[in-house]
């Protein structure tokens, strides 16, 4: 079985790899390792090998980590789940990205969580790329009016789009409609060029459609530990 350390080379190859094949330079391309339900340890380990960027889907868990590894100052610690309105305070405290505004109501939470004094919190919205309302992400009809209520938030700042590819549909073709909805998105806030999409099973596809940040969990981490 392969360690942590060589996990995480074959990994920063493939995503190499991956962006020469399409005449990207690798250095573009922010890769964001998922710890879920990994312990704060790994983290160590990671910020030893040189990552800095750590995504976690729960709110709970980003908090208890942030504390624990609060050492590691530049660690950037990247909140790709599903947001409440009721923990946008705490998401917001440990959080320097979130990656998964979807609606005016998270986004405000967020923004009255901020003070002015302190530096904008870089957002993201999560686009739903399904035809199900209740997957997470807003409905590309509403991207536009999202954008510019998101850009009106004091506290917050607009960095681009986000997405999950369907589990359905070819990566490709998911990755390639919400590059058009990133393009949509730059009309309104053209600094909002970041584009978080591709996972360990589609992350090639995803640099292909211009990604710049990827949310690698298992590839590199290892089979999350079992959890109550």
């Amino acid at each position: 079985m392969l360690t942590l350390e060589e996990r995480l080379a074959v990994v920063d190859a493939g995503i190499a790899d991956a962006a020469r094949a399409v005449r990207r330079d690798p250095g573009t391309i922010t890769r964001i390792v998922v710890t879920k339900f990994h312990p704060p340890s790994m983290i160590d380990e990671l910020y030893a090998l040189g990552v800095r960027d750590i995504g976690e889907n729960r709110q709970q868990e980003l908090s208890e980590k942030a504390a624990i590894v609060g050492e590691h100052a530049d660690l950037r610690w990247h909140f790709i789940g599903q947001g409440q309105t009721n923990k946008a305070k705490a998401i917001r405290a440990a959080a320097s990205v979130v990656h998964s505004v979807d609606r005016v109501k998270i986004a405000n939470a967020l923004d009255a969580a901020g003070s002015a004094k302190a530096l904008p919190l870089d957002v993201l919205l999560q686009v739903n790329l399904t035809d199900d309302p209740a997957r997470g992400g807003a409905a590309p009809d509403d991207l536009e009016r999202l954008a510019e209520h998101v850009g009106g938030c004091r506290t917050l700042r607009l960095r681009g789009v986000m997405a999950v590819a369907p589990l359905d549909e070819e990566p490709a073709r998911a990755f390639a409609r919400l590059s058009e909805y990133a393009d949509r998105v730059r009309t309104i806030a053209p600094d909002a060029t970041w584009i978080s999409a591709g996972m360990t099973a589609d992350y090639p596809e995803a640099i292909a459609a211009g990604a710049t940040h990827l949310r690698i969990g298992s590839a590199i981490t290892g089979p999350r530990p079992a959890h109550g």
